[in-house]
């Protein structure tokens, strides 16, 4: 059997949940964890998309051992603080526009 590699979704919003029903269709991945500003937002998410791991803040979803890659779904005037800090963390990094 094929390893699946760990996704981390960092934010929960709408482009995320896309995001989240990609991964769940994907025969080579599997969404491990989200991470949101809020514990409520994440547990929401998680709840909505297979039950990953639900992460309070960005910094302990890029501290998650579990999470290989990640995708920034942050507001774009944020992608690259997040790419680095996740870069800076040692994981894969998806990126969409600057």
């Amino acid at each position: 059997m094929t390893k699946k590699l760990g996704w981390g979704i960092l934010s929960t919003g709408r482009i995320a949940g896309i995001f989240a029903q990609g991964l769940a269709r994907a025969e080579n991945s599997r969404l491990v964890a989200v991470g949101s500003r809020t514990p409520a937002s994440a547990a929401k998410f998680a709840a909505a998309n297979g039950h990953p791991r639900a992460h309070g803040s960005y910094e302990a979803l890029l501290a998650d051992p579990e999470v290989e890659a990640v995708y920034i779904a942050v507001p774009h005037p944020q992608h690259v603080e997040w790419a680095v800090k996740a870069a800076e963390a040692g994981k894969h990094i998806l990126c969409e526009k600057p």
